[in-house]
């Protein structure tokens, strides 16, 4: 028997269920890993939710690393005892076992730890798609991204200094201040004390930014905008204080011809090929040392709920992993 992490009904964090279960053995071109840590990330919560289409009873999860037990038919790339990372597994990861297509797991270096690979993957998967394809940003820009102390600010600030940009970073406390600071922003805006769009302004000298990227959504939509300089680009991937709706498309017109897309990983790692490259990417920073994966939090599998708490509560620093 293994743990595993169930929902049976759509909810708040208390729908969150440790169970028993029994793992299956993989079918063919499937593996089975045995977990040794599984990230966590906002897409949970919306899934949990209901914002994202599950279908409950469900598993949670997509993100973990771990070693390679079971294999099926057909499969050649991997062996048992293989060490392996995954970002893009079925839901399910939230346990002792993911069993997932071979082609969603790529092979760990041996520099890179289990917990480094589980907090690190999604986040830092979605990093490399957005600063260097979605827009890939150059040395001497100037960007600004919001949250730039969570898991996915805090990589991206990192990546985006050793690349020679300059990160404003928005923040809600001094200590998140602190952490952006420490991760390579070059400015950060506390956006419960100053306005946004007036900080840019003035940082820039009125020349604003080329580009926004926005896990925020609903709340900070308008006042990203509002920060592009003409033709610039809203890179919105995220909806952690809720979806935008109603968007208006004069509104892109009176800010200069402005651009806007939402993007996802699974809209940039959709092939085996493009899949390796990100992650050679991202393994290559974080080997190098431009790139540490920080853990600021670490709860046991049966505390899965209170991990969702305090995602949602914003009381997070840089990644979130349950341990094994």
């Amino acid at each position: 028997m293994a743990r595993q992490i169930l929902f049976n009904a759509t909810g708040g964090p208390e729908v969150l269920e440790v169970a028993d279960v029994t793992p299956r053995d993989p079918g063919p071109g499937e593996i089975r890993v045995a977990n040794r840590a599984v990230g966590l990330n906002f897409i949970d919560i919306y899934v949990r939710t209901g914002l994202y289409p599950a279908n409950p009873p469900s598993g949670l999860g997509t993100e973990g690393a771990g070693v390679v037990e079971a294999v099926g038919d057909g499969v050649d790339d991997f062996a048992e005892g293989d060490r392996v990372a995954y970002a893009q597994a079925p839901l399910g990861s939230y346990a002792d076992f993911t069993v997932m297509p071979v082609d969603k797991a790529i092979a760990l270096p041996a520099a890179i730890d289990f917990e480094t690979a589980a907090a690190g993957m999604l986040k830092g998967l979605t990093v490399q798609y957005l600063i260097r394809q979605t827009y890939a940003i150059g040395e001497d820009d100037t960007i600004l991204f919001h949250a730039a102390a969570g898991g996915v600010g805090s990589i991206a600030c990192q990546w985006a200094h050793a690349l020679g940009a300059h990160v404003i970073g928005t923040v809600s406390n001094e200590d998140k201040a602190s952490t952006a600071h420490r991760n390579g922003a070059w400015m950060t805006i506390d956006y419960t004390r100053e306005s946004v769009p007036e900080r840019v302004r003035e940082l820039t000298d009125g020349a604003m930014v080329p580009v926004v990227y926005d896990s925020v959504g609903k709340d900070t939509w308008a006042d990203s905008l509002a920060c592009l300089a003409k033709r610039g680009l809203m890179v919105s991937f995220g909806n952690a204080s809720g979806p935008v709706e109603g968007v208006n498309l004069a509104e892109l017109n009176k800010g200069g011809s402005l651009f806007v897309t939402r993007p996802s990983l699974n809209g940039y790692a959709d092939t085996r090929e493009r899949f390796e490259m990100m992650c050679d990417d991202l393994f290559a920073v974080i080997e190098s040392g431009d790139v540490k994966i920080r853990i600021g939090q670490r709860f046991g599998l049966e505390q899965a709920a209170d991990a969702h708490r305090a995602l949602a509560n914003r009381e997070t620093t840089g990644s979130t992993i349950l341990t094994l």
